[in-house]
């Protein structure tokens, strides 16, 4: 095994779950003592550096990005703007192109890490420069949404040649959604966001996920066979445990509960439901009689939680329930003792953070990978309950919401104890001792072997 230290560049999409799932692979391969320049937009900079852990190794690199009309002044990740504003953000990105390359020129990288920059692979070897496809998102999201479909319902059907074992499949309001995402023609061209994805996917010298075989192995191969790309795992990458401790407001409000006695709910930085889902959602944490942590940003439409919750219901609950509409340290909150059950909207960052803990997931996607990951979480290894809902309209009820809580905490329920010794299981393999190192060791290698 080569040990070459390499400088290795990176240059993820301007979304915080992007840059941080970037920062994580960075400081692990850091600690090999490769030396990581990590490209960001300026004044993210500092909502990042608290996550560095090799600053003697891993050097930010400020760059500014430039501006497109429409997009709001200022703005530079995917927090700054809707939905609908991303294409122009890519644009944005893509725009970057001539300052990528001068920075690329100048600090002469073995390898470059990105994502959403399809221009990337072409730019790398015309300077000599490896590229790594780096995907935040599951193989199995990759795998089965990467693709183009004459119509909308095809994505209620895996691709061909899709592993025949999965359980992943889309209903009809879901394959329209990923259909409307996919076949978005982006910003300042006549190119499509699933072409942006799969030039990326076709054009790399490889293809890199955190994942691991054991778990998405299949995957995995279905991968290699169409993109005819080497597929490299880092494994969990787990995140190191935070220097600072969980703060004394939730430390107070969690020791009031019996262990594994609340709900705590959280959908990530960007998921934001409509306001008849959302009141929905807490009346659903009001029927179980549980102490409740609902961690939510305000509904479509509303500037604070507090305007958007269902009528009398902060007296009904005000001793048992929060609706926290600001961030909060999950990844301390799913290891408190009192926390039984964790809804999550299944990102693939919360989906890692939850295996590892003792909380049971609930899973409630809302959109593109989140879907798949709840279908291999709730199908494939049986490890979470996912919340029904209407197969053309998408909608959830709140006894719904109660029936998916109610059958992964109650101790009698099958499902429940089906549940729980799964979770058990992958929580102590995700755990063991020396799975992570032997990930990152392959991985090193295989970077390694792409310079040969």
């Amino acid at each position: 095994m080569s040990n070459k230290k390499l400088k290795i560049a990176m240059y993820p999409w301007f979304a915080m779950g992007h840059l941080t799932t970037f920062l994580h692979i960075s400081n692990k391969l850091a600690q090999k003592g490769h030396q990581i320049f990590f490209i960001l937009p300026s004044k993210t900079q500092s909502k990042l550096i608290q996550f560095n852990l090799h600053p003697d190794l891993i050097t930010f690199i400020p760059i500014t990005i430039p501006h497109v009309d429409d997009l709001p002044l200022g703005t530079e990740t995917t927090s700054d703007v809707i939905f609908p504003m991303y294409s122009l953000l890519r644009r944005a990105m893509d725009l970057t192109e001539p300052a990528v390359k001068a920075l690329l020129l100048q600090l002469q990288p073995d390898l470059v890490f990105f994502d959403f920059s399809h221009w990337m692979p072409v730019l790398a070897r015309s300077l000599g420069i490896k590229s790594v496809l780096y995907c935040t998102i599951s193989p199995a999201a990759v795998a089965y949404l990467f693709r183009q479909e004459p119509a909308a319902e095809g994505f209620t059907r895996p691709p061909p040649g899709f592993p025949p074992s999965s359980a992943i499949r889309l209903h009809s309001d879901e394959a329209r959604s990923v259909d409307a995402v996919n076949n978005m023609v982006e910003y300042g061209s006549q190119m499509k966001f699933v072409e942006r994805v799969i030039m990326a996917a076709e054009q790399c010298d490889a293809m890199g996920f955190k994942s691991c075989r054991e778990m998405e192995g299949a995957y995995l191969d279905f991968l290699e066979k169409r993109f005819k790309r080497p597929v490299l795992l880092a494994g969990p990458v787990l995140p190191e445990p935070p220097t600072l401790g969980l703060d004394n407001r939730w430390v107070k409000w969690l020791d009031q509960f019996r262990p594994k006695s609340v709900i705590y709910c959280a959908f990530g930085s960007e998921a934001r439901l409509k306001s008849e889902l959302f009141k929905e959602l807490l009346l659903g944490f009001e029927l179980t009689d549980l102490p409740f942590l609902a961690a939510l940003k305000p509904p479509i439409g509303a500037e604070t939680v507090e305007e958007a919750l269902p009528q009398g219901f902060t007296t009904r609950t005000e001793n048992r329930g929060v609706v926290e509409g600001g961030w909060v340290q999950q990844q301390l909150i799913l290891s408190h003792p009192a926390v039984g059950c964790f809804v999550t909207h299944c990102g693939w960052g919360s989906i890692s953070e939850a295996l590892v803990n003792r909380c049971q997931m609930v899973l409630m996607p809302h959109v593109g990978d989140q879907l798949i990951n709840a279908r291999l979480m709730g199908g494939d290894l049986r490890v979470g309950v996912e919340v029904d809902k209407g197969d053309e309209d998408g909608l959830f009820s709140r006894e719904g919401v109660v029936k998916a809580i109610k059958l992964v905490m109650d101790e009698e329920s099958q499902i429940g104890r089906e549940i729980r010794a799964n979770h058990g299981k992958w929580r102590d393999f995700m755990l063991r001792n020396g799975l992570e190192d032997s990930y990152i060791d392959e991985f090193d290698q295989k970077l390694h072997h792409l310079l040969e």
